[in-house]
């Protein structure tokens, strides 16, 4: 069930209009997002990464282009996350996979063109696993996902991380300050481990045209990964931005010209790595 709210940017002719809207995920919680109208029933949804939010600097970007181009698009807050209901969770990968699902599955029910969705960091590996889950939607684009799943938690964690979550279940992230940031349980960690993103791309429908950008400059998530998401996915192209880093600071333009090519494109087909 959904509730869709009239946000105060719903000024008389605003530029871009924007609409608050409320839907419910499998588990009960609400999940509140932003839709942009841009006068066509296509719309794009857009997924946040890791620590983000709908409000994210490349969210909004990415939803300001879109919509210039005459593409709607719906932004919102994974479960736990921004202005979303639940608990922040380290890694349930599957659970954000599922959110995706309940808003997709909100925009068909009220007619929309689900044309694309495109998440960003750990956003990234979401759609990843939501098209080798659903594959509801025609088109995918990753920026940025993690395809190592094991790799990335020792920098978060610290060494020896599974001997201390073994040993108390839990581990608490803190700031410089010494302040709880957020805590991974054994459970969560467990399912971020367990998550087998090769076997995703594998299983992935030849027909759901896939798409990954990605910063050759990234220290967060290697380009390598980007690789092997075009290694393994059956109908895929590849498109590094040179110099780019994890959040495009300095590429911003160049990663929503990217993104809007490959939603206006009609090339389908194979890229080899």
């Amino acid at each position: 069930m959904a509730h869709p709210l009239v946000s105060s940017k719903d000024a008389p002719n605003p530029p871009t209009p924007e609409l608050r809207v409320v839907v419910a995920n499998k588990h009960g919680e609400n999940l509140v997002g932003m839709l942009h109208h841009a006068g066509s029933n296509k719309v794009v949804v857009l997924c946040h990464g890791f620590v983000a939010c709908k409000d994210d600097s490349i969210m909004i970007d990415l939803a300001t282009a879109l919509t210039k181009q005459g593409i709607g698009a719906f932004r919102f807050d994974f479960s736990g996350n921004g202005e979303s209901e639940g608990e922040f969770q380290y890694g349930y990968y599957r659970k954000e996979a599922d959110d995706l699902h309940s808003v997709v599955s909100y925009l068909h029910q009220e007619k929309y063109d689900v044309t694309a969705i495109v998440g960003h960091s750990k956003g990234g590996s979401v759609v990843v696993l939501y098209a080798s889950i659903y594959g509801d939607v025609p088109m995918v684009v990753n920026l940025s996902g993690r395809f190592y799943l094991e790799k990335g938690v020792e920098e978060r964690l610290g060494k020896e991380f599974m001997d201390r979550i073994n040993k108390d279940g839990y581990i608490d992230v803190v700031n410089k300050s010494g302040i709880v940031l957020y805590r991974v349980t054994k459970e969560s960690l467990m399912e971020r481990l367990n998550t087998d993103m090769h076997a995703a791309s594998l299983s992935i429908s030849k027909e759901c045209r896939f798409f990954t950008i990605h910063g050759s400059a990234d220290k967060i998530i290697p380009v390598e990964d980007a690789y092997e998401f075009a290694r393994l996915i059956p109908n895929h192209k590849l498109h590094v931005i040179k110099r780019a880093n994890h959040g495009y600071t300095s590429h911003r333009k160049q990663l929503c010209d990217a993104v809007i090519n490959c939603i206006t494109s009609n090339e389908v087909g194979n890229t080899p790595p």
